[in-house]
């Protein structure tokens, strides 16, 4: 691979981080960081989708090219650290605030331990809000069964 060719793949590879060591230098790729927000998010209790904003949102992140995860956001601050932006659904009940909290807390540990940095600013977007997925199960139950007497 020629020297300028190399160079423009590098910079089309967005990354968070670089280290370096005597046998070179690891990058960490933007979708791999949004991968890790989005699982630490999903571990939260109370937190029903990551990224489910509307039908409108949902398809322009489909057909977008984005490098990262569906619902999430992430950027470089210039002055060091990630700038992320989470888009959430949580579930009808809970209490709002302190989900958003745990989702902060949540991804910047995960960050921090996987990684090794820290995250400059979490942004926590609550899109909606919905009922428990298995209430949800158990209506489709009761309406196929009704419908097969």
């Amino acid at each position: 691979m020629t020297k300028k060719k190399q160079e423009a793949e590098e910079e089309i590879i967005p990354t968070i981080s670089e280290e370096s060591s005597e046998l070179g230098t690891i990058r960490i790729n933007h979708s791999v960081i949004a991968g890790i927000v989005k699982l630490a998010t999903q571990s939260v209790q109370g937190v029903v989708n990551v990224g489910g904003g509307g039908v409108v949102e949902g398809l322009t992140d489909f057909f977008s090219k984005k490098e990262s995860e569906r619902g999430v956001n992430v950027t470089e601050s210039s002055e060091g650290g990630y700038e992320i932006e989470v888009r959430v659904v949580l579930e009808f009940g809970v209490d709002l605030a302190k989900i958003g909290m745990q989702i902060q807390e949540a991804v910047r540990d995960q960050i921090l331990a996987m990684t090794g940095n820290h995250a400059k600013n979490i942004d926590v977007v609550i899109d909606d809000i919905k009922m428990d997925s298995g209430d949800k199960d158990a209506d489709d139950d009761n309406w196929s069964s009704n419908a097969a007497n």
